[in-house]
């Protein structure tokens, strides 16, 4: 490990937890969602709102991203998080999907559709 790989080992480590963090969110939604606790789906759909915000001010790409890129050349869909290459490269699709459906079925709940 060279001086210059600590920097970007630490900013794909925070990038990973805050990834988690989010597809946790994304997740939980539709969970809360089923088990009625609408306050809840509510709370989480703002919190991954927030971070879509984030996504649409930096031109879909994670600010974490631009930092990574500092510490090396590599450009493979996973240089900057730690996550297979695969789910880093339809990570916006799969999840962008999922978390529609939890707003979906929030609403659904909501609307008293589903009892």
């Amino acid at each position: 490990m060279t001086l210059r790989t600590i920097p970007l080992r630490a900013v794909k480590a925070l990038h990973t937890i805050i990834w988690t963090f989010f597809a946790s969110c994304v997740f939980a939604i539709p969970f809360f969602a089923w088990v009625g606790r609408l306050d809840a789906a509510l709370l989480f759909t703002a919190i991954v709102w927030i971070e879509v915000l984030v996504l649409v001010f930096n031109a879909w790409r994670c600010p974490l991203t631009a930092v990574a890129a500092r510490y090396t050349s590599d450009r493979r869909d996973n240089f900057d998080i730690y996550l297979p290459a695969w789910l880093a490269r339809h990570n916006k699709s799969i999840f962008g999907t999922l978390f529609v459906g939890g707003m979906l079925l929030t609403a659904v709940r909501w609307l008293g559709w589903l009892g």
